[in-house]
């Protein structure tokens, strides 16, 4: 998506926590806006998905029509639609790397690998929605700038945990894709079904 400029904390005031957008909790309770108050009034269906599908665009840094082209391809694999809609959105080099704690947010993630600092199978990738399949390596590059980058924020986020599907040497920089991402450890809390059924009208 391009990239949103405005203050995030509306955003998760509005939608919910979104992990990979920011990681600041807002201390205010009501949704943004003059009348806030008015949603604790019953949504409707289109509403809920509607909420839904923003959560995977803000949270992974998605446009509408990428969200779109990842939907088509998890209706074209056999299994269910919304588990291989997370699953691709997942396996993006972005997210992997948020998700190795190199990045504090997918946006960081998606400036760190477009101004060169991520290696996949020893070789640079500048793009960010770059697909990643198990046993693929994924590396900061050797330079001390790239290496300073990534070590202040693994500073940051020491305690914080690394999903079962991806292992990581600190002391290297360097990471393994084991496999596939399981359901449970996706970080965001989302109905992905709804997300589908949200598009289901527009294929």
């Amino acid at each position: 998506m391009s990239r949103y400029r405005g203050p995030r904390l509306r955003i998760v005031r509005r939608i919910g926590k979104l992990p990979g957008f920011t990681s600041k909790v807002s201390k205010k309770t009501n949704p943004p806006g003059q009348h806030g108050s008015l949603y604790n009034k019953k949504l409707s269906q289109f509403n809920i998905r509607l909420r839904e599908k923003q959560k995977l665009r803000f949270h992974y840094g998605v446009n509408e029509r990428q969200l779109l082209n990842y939907i088509k391809k998890a209706r074209k694999k056999k299994g269910s639609s919304g588990r291989l809609l997370l699953t691709l959105l997942e396996m993006r080099l972005d997210n992997i790397v948020f998700r190795l704690s190199f990045t504090p947010t997918v946006c960081a993630a998606k400036q760190l690998i477009s101004h060169g600092h991520v290696l996949v199978n020893g070789r640079l990738v500048n793009i960010p929605s770059f697909s990643c399949q198990p046993k693929d390596i994924i590396k900061v590059k050797s330079s001390s700038v790239s290496q300073n980058l990534v070590r202040k924020t693994l500073e940051l986020t020491d305690n914080a945990l690394i999903p079962p599907h991806l292992s990581l040497n600190k002391d290297s920089l360097e990471a393994k894709l084991i496999g596939l991402v399981n359901r449970k450890s996706i970080s965001l809390l989302v109905n992905e079904l709804l997300v589908v059924e949200y598009y289901s009208r527009k294929l």
